[in-house]
């Protein structure tokens, strides 16, 4: 399909003939001749004297092709483009933020993997979360790891290979220690606030108390959800043990309920994959098709045409300039 960008250029078609009607003649001065014989000169070629200037005439052939090369440059103006068929394209409507626990308990052996072998608890996490990640096409995903501190894995991206390499490396104590959730929330929040997404999640998983945060996970969840962020929370931490690996179901499970999220406790392999599968269909994949027609730059075709037309005129008009002019006819005469 055809169309042009500035259609408005159309106005100026009538401009030349505007200007050749209302603007005055170009003057030029040429030398003249005087004879005394310009009465004699008159009366043989029948014309009538006139006092002021000459106004000279172009052939008819030059006029057309001055018109054809002014069509051409307002075609050229008005940006002719190709409109090709449209394409479509599904733009994510969420993002989607992991934080994950790299603390020093995520190295207890209580968990078995896929052949029933034992198994520390972040192997065990990865093996599920490459699972789930693998699922989320059409999600922006980001990463979080926190242990003395929070730190981004990953920053929000499509790429959910990247995403699932970089999961693969990470190991325990990578991060210190202990456990920050507290903060890992608060700096998942500021990863939200350049995001356009209507719909945000965040996945928390933890297996220890957190006892370094200089915000609570409570006040930070608060301001998540003011913010408009679920938190799902998932526990894989013993429930019976104490000091820094014991597991603060409770601040969890507030975590989870102030935003509107989920709590869950995984004390296996096959219930946190459970979990994941539960959170895969409360959190299904929300995109957006957006639909748009490339278009092709097409004013090089009548430049280019106006630009062979005025260099064919040229040299036609050269050509009949430099032709020699034809002899005259001999008169008859009969000898007296």
């Amino acid at each position: 399909m055809l169309t042009f960008a500035y259609p408005w250029v159309a106005l100026l078609l009538p401009l030349p003939w505007l200007v050749s009607r209302l603007a005055p003649p170009r003057a030029e001065r040429r030398a003249g001749l005087s004879v005394p014989f310009f009465d004699a000169l008159v009366a043989l070629t029948g014309a009538r004297p006139q006092s002021g200037a000459v106004v000279a005439s172009r052939a008819r052939w030059r006029t057309g092709v001055l018109a054809a090369c002014w069509l051409l440059a307002l075609a050229a103006l008005a940006r002719p483009q190709r409109i090709e068929a449209p394409l479509h394209k599904d733009q994510p409507t969420r993002d989607l933020l992991l934080l994950v626990d790299l603390s020093g308990s995520m190295d207890a052996r209580d968990f078995r993997d896929a052949s029933g072998r034992p198994t520390d608890r972040l192997t065990a996490v990865k093996g599920v979360l490459d699972d789930f990640l693998a699922r989320r096409q059409g999600d922006r995903v980001g990463v979080i790891v926190f242990g003395d501190d929070p730190f981004v894995l990953v920053p929000f991206t499509t790429d959910l290979a990247l995403c699932r390499e970089l999961v693969r490396e990470t190991a325990v104590g990578m991060a210190g220690p202990r456990t920050v959730l507290g903060d890992a929330i608060g700096l998942g929040i500021t990863l939200f606030d350049p995001s356009r997404a209507r719909a945000r999640t965040i996945i928390a998983l933890t297996d220890g108390n957190d006892t370094a945060s200089r915000v609570p996970p409570a006040e930070a969840a608060r301001i998540a959800r003011d913010k408009g962020i679920v938190i799902h929370a998932v526990a894989i931490g013993d429930p019976a043990a104490i000091g820094e690996e014991k597991l603060d179901e409770d601040a969890l499970r507030e975590v989870a309920a102030t935003t509107g999220g989920d709590f869950s406790r995984a004390l296996d392999r096959e219930a946190l994959a459970g979990i994941y599968r539960r959170l895969d269909a409360v959190e299904t994949r929300r995109i957006e098709t957006v639909s748009f027609r490339p278009r092709t730059d097409l004013y090089w075709v009548p430049l280019g045409l106006a630009l062979l037309l005025s260099m064919g005129a040229q040299g036609l008009g050269l050509a009949l300039a430099s032709r020699p002019a034809s002899p005259a006819a001999p008169h008859s005469g009969s000898a007296a």
